[in-house]
């Protein structure tokens, strides 16, 4: 087996590798162990609960053979706590002595450690630059791993995706995003750097199975929370119209609430996705309508025509139900909110609008106080001070150190549909003059 060291049980000696080699990781240490009979087992194991050795796809309590028939077990240690009896505290050495353990028990023992016995991020660790930041955090999608590599990264690329498809089980392709998601169909380009190429992605969120092309349409799993918080919000018979859809997150799951789904994305692959997943969850076609345009062109036609079809009982809407807009395009959502403002030019309708409509929609903020600038952007966007129709404002997620997620809920008024001026609240009365 070679000679025996006696130091921590991290990987050693594999500092700025970047070709995989795993058997640089194998090495052989020395570890304390305490031999213990089967039936003392389950009360030595809880006095030795923070000394256990902790490794992947290791066991730290094994069986070992003896000559009679009964059988034994040993307990690995740590050797980064432990490396002689003293070394426990004076009050777990008692409490193993009360079961029976005393130092005759306490051992060392050689054991080998390979590439297996450590996780991803433990290889990072020892691999990668230690005075740079590691590889922190990745999205999984399906089989795909998600990575946003940083400059320090890029030389270690191709030993990072493979370590991950190594060691998360579900995990067949890794890919790096090249560039920002600031196109038209908010995709981006990227590259894969371990496994195969296969982007047909299948995930379930919210009772229901997405399939996709990852490579051609956006999905953010770390999202999944808050589509869920809005489908919670919607009620049997609601309507809902979603601006900006994508392969169907929110549009999907609330059809199968059986609420009636208005469904838009400007992506063609984004609209093809969004009918196949449709289909494939068994959504009720009569009541999901899939559309391809632009945000603007789906507002002022499919929108204002329900609006103004519903005023004029063209459209039934169940007793109750209320109407929700969706507008997840953090990076430009609130600039469609404008199209709000004077949707309806026909003034004979106000009498008949009494629907309650509640926008949601998603901004990226960047400053000390994210609730309020996000607030202050909805304002901005529809061109009035709407404060009093705010619902709720909520931080979706943080995005980067100084910037966040936010979704701001307001009621949709008559006043903002139809271009009405703010009601102006009545000043005090003159007082009268005394008649002399």
């Amino acid at each position: 087996m070679g000679s025996v060291v006696h130091v921590a049980v991290t990987p050693v000696g594999v500092r700025g590798m970047k070709i995989l080699n795993r058997e640089k990781f194998l090495r052989n240490i020395v570890v304390p162990i305490l031999k213990v009979s089967e039936e003392k087992v389950s009360k030595v194991r809880p006095i030795c609960k923070n000394y256990l050795l902790k490794l992947e796809n290791f066991k730290p309590i094994q069986t070992i053979k003896t000559n009679d028939e009964n059988s034994s077990k040993v307990i690995h240690l740590n050797p980064e706590k432990i490396n002689k009896w003293a070394d426990i505290t004076e009050v777990d050495r008692q409490s193993l002595f009360t079961n029976g353990i005393t130092e005759k028990e306490f051992q060392l023992k050689e054991m080998q450690v390979t590439y297996d016995h450590f996780k991803y991020d433990e290889v990072f660790k020892a691999v990668l630059p230690d005075n740079e930041e590691t590889v922190s955090g990745f999205s999984q999608i399906g089989h795909i791993i998600h990575l946003n590599l940083r400059e320090h990264h890029l030389d270690y690329k191709q030993l990072i995706g493979q370590v991950l498809i190594d060691k998360i089980k579900t995990c067949r392709t890794v890919v790096n995003k090249n560039d920002v998601i600031d196109n038209t169909y908010r995709n981006f380009s990227m590259e894969i750097i371990a496994g195969i190429e296969d982007y047909i992605v299948t995930v379930k969120e919210n009772s229901c199975r997405f399939q996709f092309d990852f490579s051609k349409v956006y999905w953010n799993p770390r999202l999944g929370k808050e589509h869920e918080r809005i489908i919670k919000m919607l009620r049997q018979g609601d309507v809902l119209f979603d601006v900006f859809c994508g392969v169907g997150p929110f549009s999907i799951p609330a059809a199968k609430c059986k609420c009636i789904v208005f469904a838009n994305d400007l992506n063609p692959e984004s609209y093809k996705w969004l009918n196949h997943n449709a289909k494939r969850n068994k959504v009720n076609m009569s009541l999901f309508k899939s559309y391809n345009l632009d945000g603007k062109d789906f507002i002022c036609s499919i929108f204002k025509d329900y609006i103004t079809d519903l005023c004029n009982c063209k459209q039934i809407l169940e007793k109750g139900a209320k109407i929700h807009v969706t507008m997840n395009l953090p990076a430009m959502a609130v600039d469609f909110l404008k199209y709000f403002k004077g949707l309806i030019t026909d003034k004979s309708l106000v009498e008949k609008f009494n629907y309650d409509i509640f926008v949601h929609v998603y901004c990226f903020v960047i400053g000390d106080d994210p609730i309020k600038l996000a607030e202050q952007l909805v304002k901005d966007n529809i061109g009035s001070d709407m404060s009093i129709d705010f619902v709720s404002t909520f931080n979706v997620r943080n995005v980067s150190p100084k910037k966040e997620m936010i979704r701001v809920t307001f009621k949709l008024t008559k006043n903002i549909i139809f271009g009405l001026k703010e009601a102006v609240e009545p000043c005090e009365p003159p007082i009268k003059k005394i008649c002399t």
